[in-house]
């Protein structure tokens, strides 16, 4: 038998069982789970990209949405999955970087593997007419000069939003009263009944009623001004630039997927966020795109975490 042409089959079978089982990714549907109810923002985000990424990977992408705790039972469930690149995760920010800072959740940022963020946009403070504030620096002006007269609508305790406007109010010494809601259809719908005095929430459920001239925008919690309202100043203009919080999207998938997949992964989300279609249903919404992959990823989802749980410190939140 001849030993060098034995060893070169052998060499041969070892380097073709040790082929990567994701060298024909995606060779069956992806299951996104979605860690809220359907018809929300992050769901209707989620599955426009999901349509644009069925054509991008050549396969189809099943929605299944588990809500629930501000995101934690979507999350809490998810971690448990295979990773294999065929469970993925469509997800808001908060689920990682906020609630695990007030609820006790089984998971934690090392339970995901980050592939991509989506899009992002500012949490809002609007106030009706009547409110004796015409601009973000009177709004400001008119809160601090009166601590605890007026109450703002919020997505729950220790929620995104919540912290966000009190990273605002504890840089300008403020105080007023946070009234948690189930989401920002919830606030908006208390807000135009009159029973609280500040909307606070997501851009998109309020502006109708901002072009009505119901709502009055007048602070957005990012540190540049946003076009959709531009009544409201950036915290930059405030001279808070430093204490901005945003509202953002990702795409993540269990712990320990293998590179190859997720880059594959990164680089068709990177491409459907940026196509032309995504990017104008992206507008009406108040919401721009933000792609940031791997440890860029991670290190925002860090530095987030670290930054509001300061703040929830200091509301007495934090577990």
């Amino acid at each position: 038998m001849n030993l060098k042409l034995t060893a070169v089959s052998a060499a041969i079978l070892t380097a073709v069982t040790a082929a990567p089982a994701f060298a024909d990714y995606p060779e069956r549907a992806i299951e996104l789970t979605i860690p809220a109810g359907a018809g929300g923002g992050t769901d209707t985000s989620a599955r426009r990209l999901a349509l644009i990424l069925e054509e991008l990977l050549g396969t189809s992408i099943a929605v299944l949405n588990i809500g629930g705790g501000g995101g934690s039972v979507g999350a809490s469930q998810f971690m448990q999955a295979d990773p294999d690149g065929y469970s993925l995760f469509a997800t808001w920010n908060s689920p990682l970087t906020t609630v695990p800072l007030v609820q006790n959740v089984a998971y934690s940022l090392d339970s995901f593997t980050p592939i991509a963020s989506t899009s992002e946009t500012a949490y809002v403070l609007c106030v009706d007419a009547e409110f004796p504030a015409t601009t973000g620096a009177e709004f400001l002006d008119e809160l601090a000069a009166n601590p605890g007269m007026y109450t703002y609508g919020n997505d729950g305790i220790g929620g995104t939003m919540q912290l966000a406007a009190e990273r605002i109010f504890q840089a300008r010494e403020i105080t007023a009263i946070p009234i948690p809601f189930g989401g920002a259809g919830e606030t908006l719908q208390n807000f135009l009944g009159g029973h609280i005095d500040i909307y606070g929430g997501s851009i998109s459920t309020v502006l109708p009623y901002v072009e009505t001239g119901e709502a009055n925008c007048l602070v957005v919690t990012s540190a540049a001004d946003v076009p959709a309202l531009p009544s409201a100043s950036g915290l930059e203009a405030l001279g808070l630039g430093e204490h901005e919080t945003l509202l953002w999207r990702a795409i993540l998938g269990p712990a320990g997927m293998d590179q190859a997949i997720v880059d594959q992964l990164s680089d068709a989300i990177q491409t459907a966020v940026n196509d032309p279609a995504y990017v104008e249903f992206l507008a009406t919404k108040g919401e721009v795109p933000n792609v940031l992959v791997g440890d860029d990823l991670a290190a925002r989802l860090q530095s987030e975490s670290d930054g509001l749980a300061e703040v929830s410190r200091a509301l007495g939140l934090s577990q």
